[in-house]
C-alpha cells in the first residue's frame, strides 16, 4: 500500500525572515490606511505642520520687499500652500488639462517642428533644467514658447523658490527675451480680481499680462471661467474680471 506524502511546514529561511515586515512598519500602514479611510491623509498633516516655519518667514520676507499694491498681501486673500514642496507630481485635471488641450491645438494647427514649453515636464519632451527668472537660451533664439499656469508662482516660495515680488515680472521678460521675431507665446495664467493669495498664487487682471509682455502683441484672448470645464474662446477681459478664478490662456507674437 502506498503512503501518501506527510507535509510538514518548515520554519522560515534567514532570507525570509529578514524579508518579513516588521511590526512596527505593519502597524504604521495599517494606521495610515485608516486613516485615509475616513478622507484624512496623515502624510498631508505631517507636512502641513512641516511647513508652518516657512510659511511664516517666506511671508515676512515677502511683505518686507514687496512694492507692488496689487499683490500685497491681505488676510482676507492668504492660502496656505507651503505644504506643497513636500509632495510628488499631481495629477492633471480642470484647469491644467483644458489649457493643455488649448496648447496642443495651436501647436498642431501651425506645425510647429520645434516647441520649448516652460515650467512642465512632459513625456516625449527633452528635458532641460533652468529658471524662468534667467532661461538658459540666446537671445531671440526660441520660435515657438509655452508657459502655462507657471508665472503666477514666481517669486512666493511655494515650490521652494527664493522670494522675490518681482519674480512674475522677471519671468514676462525673460520669456519675451527669448522669443524670436515672429514667435508665438502661448500663455496660461489666472485671471480674475487682481490680488495675491500669498504663498498659492497670484491671480492677474488680464490686462496686466499685456503690459508684463509688451512688446509681444496679443492675437487671441480665451477663458476657462468659474465653473472649469469649458473653454471661451474670443473671450472678454472683462468676463474674465467677473471671475474669482478664471484661467486666462494668451496668443502673443512678437514683432518681426
Amino acid at each position: 500500500m502506498t503512503e501518501l506524502p506527510v507535509f510538514q511546514p518548515q520554519p522560515p529561511d534567514h532570507e525570509d525572515r529578514q524579508s518579513a515586515v516588521p511590526f512596527h512598519r505593519d502597524l504604521l500602514r495599517r494606521l495610515y490606511y485608516a486613516c485615509a479611510a475616513l478622507a484624512v491623509d496623515p502624510r498631508r498633516v505631517v507636512n502641513s505642520w512641516r511647513a508652518v516655519p516657512r510659511y511664516v518667514i517666506n511671508a515676512l520676507t515677502y511683505w518686507r520687499r514687496n512694492r507692488q499694491p496689487s499683490f500685497r498681501i491681505r488676510g482676507r486673500d492668504l492660502q496656505f500652500a507651503t505644504s506643497d514642496r513636500f509632495l510628488s507630481a499631481a495629477s492633471v485635471r480642470g484647469h491644467y488639462f483644458l489649457q493643455d488641450l488649448w496648447a496642443a491645438r495651436h501647436v498642431y494647427r501651425r506645425d510647429v517642428r520645434q516647441h520649448t514649453d516652460v515650467g512642465s515636464r512632459v513625456d516625449g519632451f527633452i528635458f532641460r533644467q533652468g529658471s524662468i527668472t534667467a532661461l538658459p537660451f540666446p537671445d531671440a533664439s526660441v520660435g515657438s514658447l509655452s508657459c502655462l499656469h507657471v508665472i503666477e508662482h514666481i517669486g512666493l516660495g511655494r515650490y521652494g523658490d527664493p522670494i522675490d515680488p518681482d519674480g512674475h515680472l522677471k519671468a514676462a521678460a525673460e520669456l519675451s527675451r527669448v522669443l524670436r521675431s515672429g514667435g508665438q507665446l502661448l500663455l496660461g495664467t489666472p485671471v480674475g480680481r487682481e490680488r495675491l493669495c500669498f504663498d498659492a498664487h497670484r491671480i492677474f487682471d488680464p490686462a496686466t499680462i499685456v503690459a508684463m509682455l509688451k512688446p509681444l502683441v496679443l492675437l487671441t484672448f480665451a477663458l476657462i471661467d468659474d465653473g472649469g470645464t469649458t473653454i471661451q474662446r474670443e473671450a472678454s477681459f472683462e468676463q474674465a474680471r467677473r471671475c474669482t478664478y478664471g484661467c486666462g490662456l494668451f496668443l502673443f507674437e512678437k514683432p518681426m
